[in-house]
């Protein structure tokens, strides 16, 4: 019979490809030519150390730690900036004039209003994420951000972790082509989380964790999603008050994407992302975020580029390294908080889904309180 496959290609049997020199891609962490401009920060706890130890790093000029409780703005001043002041004012940090940049690291609900005052006082602001709890909200703070000329962005480290930057940049130079799918696999032990305040945040993995993957879909599809579906449910066993098992499908134009999220691996680990297109396919895979391996395949051959970095230190230098650039370029972040909105749609419907098993429109659920009412 003609057009029968031969026993190889039945088999699903792929033929070796030559190695070739991986493409030079500018995955590394925006930087700013001028690194004066100055920075305060709003928040000392937990996660303040690792945006503090990446502006150490990158040579950014922090100028003040604030935060109500003042030792413990003292404690990370000594440890990362001596010479930075430390305060327990925060309307007095917001006020100062040798800040250009407020960096706000605490909890969404206390954060919003301080965006907006900061917004107000003529600063530019990185958010850490989630960005808001309202899409509407956020798209009201996007406005009074552009209306006043000035820069709102959030704090998606993943966007420039070196694996998933590499990747997001032979994408948009369309060495994959044109993207029909965009696989993640995660297996970790999030099992930590017990008896800790992480244990009080409900839909956590769907909440606090998959944001990232959201976010990073949305930077290499655009606003092409049109469809999610999403179930959660408790590991055999698990101690975590929240569901560790997690797992959404992404329907977009010409594509499909599948986020899965294992927080109930006890012993060993892996993070695995596969981006298919129309012209290659580009793999990383590791054992956690920060220890990657990635792999570009096309018809030229298989490339396998050396990369440099880590998901928290690079990642928070860029987070920073792009408002800085974009204050200096007067062109809009990478991680803008406009584009956040739309991981943010993505992440509402994931957890309305989970909630009611049936397939959400992304952007349907404006809050994330409707999407825990599904």
């Amino acid at each position: 019979m003609t057009g029968t496959p031969d026993l190889e290609t039945y088999s699903l049997k792929s033929a070796a490809a030559a190695e070739i020199p991986a493409p030079d891609l500018p995955y590394e962490p925006p930087m700013p030519k001028d690194k004066s401009a100055g920075i305060g920060l709003i928040g000392a706890g937990g996660i303040s150390g690792a945006h503090l130890e990446a502006y150490r790093s990158a040579g950014f000029n922090l100028r003040v730690i604030c935060s109500p409780t003042l030792g413990n703005a003292i404690k990370r001043r000594d440890v990362y900036f001596p010479d930075a002041e430390a305060t327990d004012d925060v309307a007095g940090t917001i006020a100062r004039t040798d800040i250009d940049v407020v960096d706000l690291t605490p909890h969404a609900l206390e954060r919003q209003p301080l965006i907006e005052t900061a917004l107000r006082a003529g600063k530019h602001v990185l958010s850490q994420k989630p960005f808001v709890l309202d899409l509407d909200d956020g798209a009201r703070l996007v406005d009074l951000a552009e209306s006043r000329g000035l820069v709102l962005a959030v704090n998606q480290n993943g966007r420039f972790a070196p694996h998933l930057s590499w990747i997001r940049e032979a994408v948009r130079a369309r060495l994959v082509g044109e993207v029909h799918s965009c696989h993640t696999s995660i297996h970790w032990d999030h099992g930590w989380t017990a008896g800790t305040p992480f244990e009080a945040i409900d839909d956590l993995n769907l909440y606090d964790y998959a944001v990232h993957w959201c976010d990073f879909l949305t930077s290499i599809i655009g606003g092409r999603a049109n469809m999610v579906f999403a179930t959660t449910t408790r590991a055999a066993g698990q101690k975590a008050r929240p569901s560790l098992l997690a797992e959404a499908l992404v329907g977009f134009d010409g594509g499909q994407s599948a986020l899965v999220f294992d927080g109930a691996t006890r012993f060993g680990a892996e993070h695995r992302t596969v981006v298919t297109g129309s012209a290659g396919m580009v793999i990383a895979r590791g054992p956690d975020p920060s220890t990657q391996e990635v792999t570009l395949t096309t018809k030229a051959g298989l490339s396998r580029p050396q990369l440099e970095g880590t998901w928290v230190k690079e990642g928070f230098m860029g987070t920073m390294g792009a408002v800085l650039q974009a204050i200096e370029t007067g062109t809009p972040p990478l991680n803008d908080a406009r584009g956040n909105l739309e991981a943010l749609a993505l992440v509402f419907a994931a957890i309305a889904s989970s909630h009611c098993s049936e397939p959400i429109v992304p952007g349907t659920i404006r809050s994330l309180s409707a999407a825990q009412r599904r």
